[in-house]
């Protein structure tokens, strides 16, 4: 069997570096883990591809060329792009090899993002389950309201009288549209074969005819990513709630919102595993999400903003959730990030 083969379908980050630190091989979980491309990956120092590791360079250093190993559990790790990981650290000597060592890098944050997932799904599905059963019992009696009103407003001669049952008719009709945006879309639609960045630049191009002149919108895309079978008129509604909220967040101090497509490898989105998958972030460098509405921030009517209405982030997390994919927040102040991950097939 082919090694580099099998070493790349590992979860575990694995590099074989040299008593320089300068790595001579690297699998590709580590490309993902590390955010860097397998060509530069191998041309640069070990120290040289992240800001942080919870490892002095001397320890590495020393313990490659005296062939000794290394364990530290839960190791902070923060790569070149900003990304906080915790690892943890395996230092293994080569046999017969001197001054090569294996490094392994297991991100243990994934299993709790796991865990996280699954418990926020099931919520999700028990909300929903409630959402659906509040709708039921809105819609009838908001029907019958409607019709009495059209019936009465038949009766009316007076103008002034009837303004009364077109008020009732209308505000029936804006508590049906409520119900119906709160219950958003409930089953997959027919899916076909699309680009995500056509869908994502429909949406920029919808919201840079009204951005304000201090937000700075950019693009980081990787146009290897293949056409993936989508429902795209769902996928743009949910792109597009996420990044009006980055628009909101921003409207007074203004600041940049980055979109980025990546292909990322050995994902696991439920309990299911994916070989590969493309990862969409919409990032923004704002005041940040409060920490107390992070675990419920996907939850209909969760919002943080006195004029929102919850929906948004709801929405787009179903529409995800039809997808067979998810949708992650990451928050501290100066930097939000929300990673739309779906599987490529």
């Amino acid at each position: 069997m082919d090694t580099t083969k099998l070493l790349n379908n590992l979860v575990t980050a694995v590099l074989v570096i040299d008593a320089n630190l300068k790595p001579c091989f690297a699998n590709a979980a580590a490309e993902q883990l590390l955010a860097v491309a397998n060509h530069k990956l191998l041309e640069l120092r070990l120290t040289d591809l992240y800001q942080q590791l919870g490892v002095e360079e001397h320890i590495l250093r020393d313990a490659v060329a005296s062939n000794q190993g290394i364990t530290v559990n839960t190791a902070p790790l923060i790569t070149l792009d900003g990304q906080h990981h915790t690892v943890d650290l395996t230092l293994i000597p080569i046999e017969d090899q001197q001054n090569l060592s294996i490094l392994e890098l297991r991100q243990v944050d994934q299993q709790r993002r796991i865990h996280q997932q699954l418990n926020m799904d099931a919520q999700q599905e028990a909300a929903q389950f409630l959402v659906r059963n509040l709708a039921h019992e809105i819609k009838n009696p908001l029907g019958g309201l409607r019709g009495a009103a059209q019936l009465l407003s038949r009766e009316l001669e007076s103008a002034e009288l009837k303004e009364f049952t077109h008020l009732i008719i209308e505000q029936a009709d804006r508590l049906r549209s409520l119900v119906d945006r709160l219950l958003g879309p409930q089953r997959p639609t027919q899916h076909t074969e699309h680009n995500i960045h056509q869908v994502v630049q429909k949406v920029l191009k919808l919201v840079e005819m009204a951005l304000p002149e201090n937000i700075n919108l950019t693009r980081d895309y990787d146009p290897s990513i293949p056409d993936i079978l989508m429902d795209a008129d769902q996928l743009q509604q949910a792109v597009l709630n996420i990044v009006q909220n980055a628009i909101q967040a921003l409207e007074k101090s203004g600041g940049k919102i980055l979109i980025r497509t990546r292909t990322q490898h050995q994902v696991t989105i439920g309990t299911q595993r994916y070989k590969v998958v493309l990862a969409l972030s919409i990032i923004d460098n704002g005041p940040g999400i409060p920490a107390d509405l992070l675990d419920t921030l996907f939850y209909p009517m969760v919002t943080g903003r006195e004029e929102g209405s919850g929906l948004g982030l709801s929405i787009a997390h179903n529409i995800a959730r039809l997808h067979g994919g998810r949708i992650d927040c990451k928050s501290a102040p100066g930097q939000t990030e929300f990673i739309i991950t779906l599987p490529l097939q």
